[in-house]
């Protein structure tokens, strides 16, 4: 499912237009963007966790040409999904 899709199940589910769940769906990430970048987790009960890590710097080599690099550390975001998901899934 991909975004579109996304917004045409919320406008369906929720009886709303697509233009309508197209903003609730931005409002969502965009929170949750926010949130991450202030550096807050944000929990959604029965659905999972989204997060920011830490990933160390650490030595690489270039592919094409095999010389090393050095690669800077950074936060990336991570999602550990709820039971509820995990159970639906399987």
């Amino acid at each position: 499912m991909n975004k579109i899709e996304l917004i045409e199940h919320v406008a369906k589910q929720a009886d709303i237009s697509k233009a309508a769940a197209g903003r609730a769906l931005e409002a969502v990430v965009g929170g949750i963007r926010a949130s991450l970048k202030k550096g807050n987790s944000v929990t959604l009960v029965g659905f999972g966790t989204f997060s920011i890590g830490k990933r160390a710097a650490r030595a690489g080599r270039n592919p094409r040409t095999g010389a090393a690099i050095k690669i800077k550390a950074a936060k990336v975001p991570k999602f550990r999904p709820g039971k509820a998901l995990k159970d639906a899934v399987n």
